[in-house]
């Protein structure tokens, strides 16, 4: 496979097939998880969550792998500490309302949107309330952010940023139209995406509200002595007294002497299909959460749908409980 684009060959003749194409992309059955038993889907969680117990459960407060079955509901007693929990107990599934299975069917088809997935296609897929499949997505882009904290970029790192979040109508007639690059005609909403990606490596992401808050981020983000690669905007030159800096014009080229940041390019490219075409509004205190999960998307691309669903289920499994996401429609009510 060259990059993600891999040579089949049928007879005599050889075929570039795109790696979605792939027997080896299709690894994931949503009939099968669908049609998991609710003891079958708990049996996978439990596997995942307690790994080094091979499924066993331990108590997520005290630790004790002792423990009683309590035979009114499906809840563990511990012998360390006297409490009570379930099997999503300590998890970023606390409190949950969705039957397991129905939640694995959700990451299954969570990891199959190539270009995101909308809380309400899920909420028709699952028959379940828009605001149960909003919250669920959520919880999941939280557990993906937790779990890809994986330390600074190294080598050649591409820097760039762009406006996503919020919309500005276009009028009518053109005398009336606004440019919405400017400032005055931004809301809150509308903010910048910095992308911060190695070459043929992982990509990071911060909102900002403007690109020049970008350089900042850049430095925390990026190790000392990597190369970092941005375009031709002012705000980028203070890199150069921090990091080896390679610098394109794109007013000239997308590429030259070495120098691009056509990486990051093509995951704001990835996002902003996110967001046109699948979410088609993203409200500006959500972004960084949109901009985490296109990133792991982005990164994920050339593995295994199967891969990725143990990944995302994996990554929730020892997620602690959500603060921002536990209760999330009550607190907005109380507000």
């Amino acid at each position: 496979m060259k990059g993600h684009i891999q040579i089949t060959k049928y007879g005599d003749y050889e075929m570039a097939q795109h790696f979605l194409l792939s027997p080896a992309a299709k690894t994931l059955s949503l009939a099968k998880v669908l049609r998991m038993s609710d003891d079958q889907a708990s049996q996978a969680f439990a596997k995942l969550r307690w790994a080094d117990t091979d499924g066993e459960p331990v108590c997520p407060e005290c630790g004790c792998l002792e423990h009683y079955n309590l035979k009114s509901r499906p809840v563990w007693k511990c012998k360390g500490c006297g409490k009570q929990f379930s099997i999503t107990s300590g998890t970023i599934f606390h409190s949950r309302k969705l039957s397991l299975r129905d939640i694995l069917g959700a990451i299954a088809i969570f990891v199959n949107g190539a270009k995101g997935y909308s809380a309400l296609q899920l909420s028709r897929d699952l028959c379940c309330d828009y605001k149960a499949a909003f919250v669920l997505l959520h919880k999941l882009r939280e557990a993906i952010g937790l779990a890809r904290d994986e330390g600074a970029l190294s080598g050649n790192v591409e820097v760039d940023g762009a406006y996503f979040g919020g919309y500005v109508k276009p009028a009518n007639r053109r005398e009336d139209r606004k440019d919405r690059r400017r400032k005055i005609h931004q809301s809150g909403k509308r903010q910048v995406v910095i992308a911060m990606r190695e070459t043929k490596g992982r990509t990071r992401t911060g909102v900002v509200s403007n690109e020049a808050e970008g350089v900042a981020l850049t430095r925390a983000n990026v190790q000392a002595g990597a190369t970092v690669h941005a375009d031709e905007a002012a705000h980028w030159d203070k890199l150069a007294a921090h990091f080896p800096i390679k610098r394109i014009n794109h007013q000239k080229a997308y590429s030259q002497d070495g120098a691009n940041t056509n990486a990051a390019e093509s995951f704001f490219s990835r996002i902003r299909r996110a967001e046109i075409g699948t979410h088609h509004h993203v409200a500006g205190k959500y972004l960084a959460a949109y901009a985490t999960e296109m990133a792991w998307r982005e990164d994920a691309r050339r593995t295994a749908n199967g891969s990725q669903f143990a990944m995302i289920v994996s990554a929730a499994a020892i997620a602690p409980k959500s603060d921002a996401w536990s209760g999330y429609w009550q607190k907005k009510r109380q507000a």
